[in-house]
């Protein structure tokens, strides 16, 4: 994934694109980098290796190098950015949200000749930023290159362009991730996140709609493109990586959380499913207010029994090493031994992607002494790898638990059930249950459906993407 903040404003800039980028650093752990302009400078660009040191400190010392009254930051958990540009449109920086699935189709087909290159990333591949910046250099405005871009990207794409007098924000074509713009007495600023700007000063000012495109300046947002009529936001905004403090489409996390957890317990209370359990709780972090709406919902305590060590651990978003993310989350996982012992536990954890980590988890809560262990998921049974962020590294639907499983119980034939493999009403959504608690571990296992998470976003459905679920965009 990723996240970007940028300002333009009456006075120098550059403390609220370092905060503010900072404040997206839940969205990725690779790299982060900043660019400003200065009238008497030009453009100011760094980039920083974030996998072991937060962007905070690796930017600590850049700060006093820095000067602008308009800047962008970023953080990336795929490629080095946000990238200088100069081209027949000028000169500018960009940054780009998103994933291009045919990037080496456009790469051969469009670049192949003479005269054209690209400057290659340690992978091989070529940086998804500097091929978005060459989509729109193909064209003769900003504005035509922006949609020709996004007309070719197989994925999605979101981004920033940074210019001397001006931020270019463009929203990807369905919206599938948010653009919102702030304002205060000094300027304007946009983001990914909105607590990234309230903290700083600014307030609520406009929300872009799904592909379009707009000039942000000191004084206020000029509409270049107007939005499209279809939009698929991401649903795992709210039930997985955005951030708790922030809103969407008017719809905040933590509000959605606690509501979708007491739909859970609800549909579980109707079918007299749910467990006698001694304490509910949240797998850390994101699992945590899903918990404590079952628990305010089913009348059971709220508890946690583990907590995660986090003041000194890197993150472990998503790293590239598997052995490394397992290593790391399970040493951050510091047990409260009087709330495990001989103790009944519900957990809720916010979604339930490969299970690499689920076996570890269960065995070190039993290591500790505890007596049940039940599994809920805050969202439906992962069907099918995102094709169009970022946010998992799974490359192969067959990567996924409940493929694998269902693989495993019924071969090519179960591949063309997964609706009923999804429903916990069906046969096969039993024994799929099933399975996944005995290789786990677990004594019950059950996941949201996708009417109830629907419900506790509380959007129109057809304004908001489960393709991870359905496989229909």
């Amino acid at each position: 994934m990723g996240g970007f903040f940028g300002a333009i404003t009456h006075k120098d800039c550059v403390f609220d694109v370092f905060f503010g980028a900072d404040y997206h650093s839940h969205l990725g752990s690779r790299r982060g980098g900043m660019a400003f302009y200065d009238e008497e400078r030009g453009f100011q660009r760094q980039i920083h290796n974030i996998e072991n040191t937060p962007f905070r400190t690796k930017f600590e010392a850049d700060l006093g190098k820095f000067r602008g009254c308009a800047g962008i930051g970023c953080i990336s958990d795929t490629d080095p950015q946000p990238l200088l540009v100069r081209s027949h449109l000028g000169m500018f920086a960009i940054t780009t949200i998103g994933i291009i699935r045919n990037a080496e189709t456009l790469v051969e087909q469009t670049f192949s000749g003479p005269g054209h290159q690209f400057m290659a990333m340690s992978s091989g591949e070529v940086n998804p930023t500097e091929l978005t910046a060459a989509l729109i250099n193909q064209c003769g405005d900003l504005v035509s290159g922006i949609r020709h871009a996004q007309d070719v990207i197989d994925g999605s794409c979101t981004m920033l362009l940074l210019q001397k007098d001006a931020i270019i924000a463009a929203r990807d074509k369905v919206g599938r991730l948010p653009v919102l713009v702030g304002k205060s007495e000094n300027g304007c600023c946009v983001s990914f996140e909105s607590f990234a700007y309230q903290k700083l000063g600014y307030e609520d000012y406009y929300e872009l709609g799904p592909g379009e495109i707009v000039r942000i300046t000191r004084d206020g947002v000029e509409q270049l493109a107007a939005p499209g009529e279809k939009r698929r936001i991401c649903a795992f905004l709210w039930s997985y990586y955005g951030y708790p403090n922030s809103t969407y489409e008017g719809r905040n996390v933590e509000i959605m959380r606690c509501r979708n957890g007491e739909i859970m317990a609800r549909e579980e209370e109707k079918t007299g499913c749910l467990p006698d359990v001694d304490y509910v709780a949240g797998v850390p972090d994101s699992g945590v207010p899903h918990a404590i709406g079952y628990a305010n919902y089913s009348h059971k305590p709220f508890a946690r029994p583990f907590v995660k060590y986090t003041p000194t651990w890197s993150r472990s978003f998503t790293p590239a090493n598997q052995t490394v993310r397992n290593l790391v989350a399970e040493m951050k996982q510091i047990p409260v031994a009087e709330l495990i012992d001989g103790k009944k536990l519900l957990f809720v954890d916010d979604s339930i992607v490969r299970g690499t980590q689920l076996r570890e988890t269960v065995d070190f809560l039993y290591h500790c002494g505890a007596k049940e262990v039940h599994m809920r998921s805050a969202c439906p049974p992962i069907m099918y790898a995102c094709k169009y962020l970022n946010f998992s590294r799974s490359n192969s639907d067959m990567e996924l638990l409940c493929r694998r499983v269902i693989d495993e119980l019924e071969g090519d034939e179960g591949q063309k059930h997964l609706d009923e493999y999804s429903d916990s009403a069906t046969c096969r959504g039993q024994c799929m249950r099933k399975a996944i608690c005995k290789q786990m571990g677990f004594d019950s296992l059950e996941y949201q459906s996708l009417d109830g998470l629907l419900e506790a976003i509380g959007l129109d459905p057809d304004t908001v993407c489960t393709y991870c679920w359905t496989g229909k965009e």
